[in-house]
């Protein structure tokens, strides 16, 4: 039990002199050592956070970027390396996940803004739904996969047995309709 608790001490003391040499000397061959070691700590950190692989991937490459940029901000006094670079990993996955939310914290004064392009999108999303309601049923299914769904056209085509060319035809019929009577004539 004595030797494990040395050996961690001896890694903590190794890890904090090799950010030291990073924000001294801008080491390669530290950051290297470090990269090596944490980078599928981290990865596997968020992984059990929820990250999707991909991103954890992402989130974990970008905390050692951190590193690698704000080494000169670590102190060893504060923190085990680990723990300051667990805790950035952990402060850009917040991050990451307000963005995905799109939590905006707003002042008073966007409020009333904000009241009004809610009502204008309420109003111009009634007059295309009223638009939609006027299509082909074949027409308005194509328009709702695509863009309420997010659906390619093959994926769209798939799903409801019509050809690719029809699916398409469909799509640019449908569109023609929206321009005419917003009044944007043209292609």
């Amino acid at each position: 039990m004595a030797e494990l608790a040395v050996e961690q001490a001896r890694n903590g003391e190794f890890w904090a002199d090799c950010v030291e040499r990073i924000a001294q000397e801008r080491d390669k061959h530290s950051f290297m050592q470090l990269f090596d070691y944490f980078s599928p700590r981290v990865n596997a950190y968020l992984l059990g956070q929820g990250a999707e692989p991909a991103m954890a991937e992402d989130l974990s490459q970008e905390a050692l970027l951190a590193l690698w940029n704000k080494a000169h901000l670590y102190s060893r006094e504060k923190a085990a390396v680990s723990t300051w670079l667990f805790r950035v990993a952990r402060n850009l996955w917040i991050d990451r996940l307000r963005k995905q939310r799109g939590i905006a914290y707003e002042s008073d004064e966007n409020l009333a803004e904000t009241v009004d392009d809610e009502a204008r999108l309420n109003a111009d999303g009634e007059r295309l739904k009223a638009v939609l309601d006027t299509l082909p049923q074949s027409q308005a299914q194509v328009v709702y996969k695509s863009y309420y769904e997010g659906k390619s056209h093959s994926e769209i085509a798939g799903e409801t047995g019509m050809p690719l060319g029809s699916v398409k035809s469909s799509l640019r019929l449908a569109i023609k309709a929206f321009r005419q009577h917003f009044g944007e004539d043209g292609l």
